[in-house]
């Protein structure tokens, strides 16, 4: 976020190529330039909004922006944690997590494998646009899964996110059409564990 009090699109970490054939260059700049940038644009008026109307001293509808502006933080902030997820394949992209969150997700789920399973499953089931998403609580110790409608319903408060899935059609359909699943089944082979790890031992301290 600038300075100034406003949210910027942020770059990706890698080329816009660089996820192919998993992720098309076509699709990722939709996504990214398009989606993305829809839900800063979205998330800076109502920002607007606030200081034009207290600078006034007029009133707007306190419960639709809010609701509103909990729509566009959470397709900024899932977004960014999305992107940042993700790395080509063979270079960060794929395999499976190591060291801690591997013994976490392997303690809760009893092996990868389960915890692909439903977290795939979470995926492909989410009802119309949301995530899926990966947490931690803190207070058991316990890797969940979460399944997010839109952007901002059915979130575990205070769970820190460890990692993400976009589900919403804008992030497949150039690609896979209306098949959900073939994307859900792509996104495994440039998931980026490192990063990912990297969360998890943040989110625990």
């Amino acid at each position: 976020m600038e300075s100034d009090k406003f949210y910027t699109l942020p770059k990706l970490p890698y080329d816009y190529r660089a996820l192919k054939p998993y992720i098309s260059e076509e699709q990722l700049k939709l996504h990214h330039q398009k989606h993305h940038q829809a839900y800063v644009n979205g998330a800076n008026a109502i920002y607007e909004k606030f200081d034009k109307t207290r600078k006034e001293n007029t009133d707007f509808d306190v419960k639709a922006t809010l609701k509103e502006l909990s729509f566009h933080l959470g397709g900024f902030k899932l977004h960014n944690l999305f992107w940042e997820n993700l790395a080509p394949a063979g270079k960060g992209g794929g395999g499976m997590p190591k060291g801690a969150l591997a013994e976490a997700i392997n303690a809760e789920f009893g092996k990868f494998d389960r915890f692909k399973k439903e977290f795939t499953q979470a995926a492909t089931g989410a009802e119309g646009s949301g995530w899926a998403a990966l947490t931690l609580c803190k207070k058991t110790g316990r890797p969940l899964i979460m399944q997010i409608e839109k952007h901002n319903t059915n979130v575990f408060p205070g769970f820190g996110i460890i990692m993400v899935l976009d589900v919403w059609e804008h992030a497949y359909y150039l690609d896979y059409k209306n098949d959900r699943a073939k994307f859900v089944d792509a996104f495994w082979n440039i998931v980026n564990w490192d990063e990912i790890g990297k969360r998890f031992d943040q989110i625990r301290k």
